[in-house]
């Protein structure tokens, strides 16, 4: 398995016979992404999906399917595009690899703006590390034997505390650091030196994949 982190939430997964996009939005950069099988989206905020640049990926790759929560669903049919909805807990399939949709509600951001639908996502693939991305929300059902968590590092809706937390629950191998496009370098490396001296007891390794190209994981 390979994961390239594309900017922000952003994630090219590549497994033998699949390649998966997740949350192209505002912040990422996607423009040289040439070949995807599916286009995954979290939930509708625009630094998870944005329309046009979603276009110009779907336009590269017409045959490609795209999957949302039920918020995004709307702004795909309102834009003309065609997208399969998500539904938490029911999995589906991309050639070998299991998709599985976990969770209910983005993150509270603050009382004046109204909660949207969220849906993580978690892959399988037997011989390969299981992955999960959030999306925007840390309180999710608890999850057995996740390998690599992609872990949002600063929102309007965080707090390192509850990123530390949320580490701590899921107890990943390792983790991959996302949401970041609002950081400072300064204060993007504070953040990761918190998650990896707190995340777990004794540490947890950090894989920065932000100037990296694709990158492989192993069990």
């Amino acid at each position: 398995m390979k994961i390239t982190h594309l900017g922000h939430a952003c994630l090219l997964v590549e497994y033998a016979d699949a390649r998966m996009l997740i949350d192209p939005g505002s912040f990422s950069d996607v423009a040289a992404v040439s070949v995807v099988d599916a286009v995954l989206i979290t939930h509708q905020h625009a630094d998870h999906l944005d329309v046009t640049k979603l276009r110009g990926v779907l336009e590269r790759n017409p045959d490609a399917s795209v999957f949302a929560d039920t918020g995004s669903l709307r702004t795909l049919q309102e834009n003309d595009i065609e997208a399969t909805e998500n539904r938490a807990g029911q999995s589906f399939e991309i050639g070998s690899v299991r998709v599985t949709p976990i969770g209910q509600q983005h993150a509270e951001i603050h009382p004046y703006v109204d909660r949207i639908p969220n849906l993580g996502l978690m892959f399988q693939v037997e011989g390969e590390p299981t992955l999960f991305h959030p999306g925007d929300a840390l309180d999710g059902q608890p999850l057995d034997r996740i390998d690599i968590l992609a872990v949002p590092v600063s929102a309007p809706w965080g707090a390192v505390k509850e990123t530390i937390a949320f580490v701590r629950r899921i107890a990943p191998r390792e983790v991959v650091p996302i949401h970041d496009g609002t950081l400072s370098e300064a204060g993007r490396a504070m953040y990761l030196q918190h998650i990896g001296d707190f995340g777990l007891d004794g540490g947890v390794p950090v894989r920065d994949l932000r100037r990296e190209k694709a990158t492989e994981f192993t069990l």
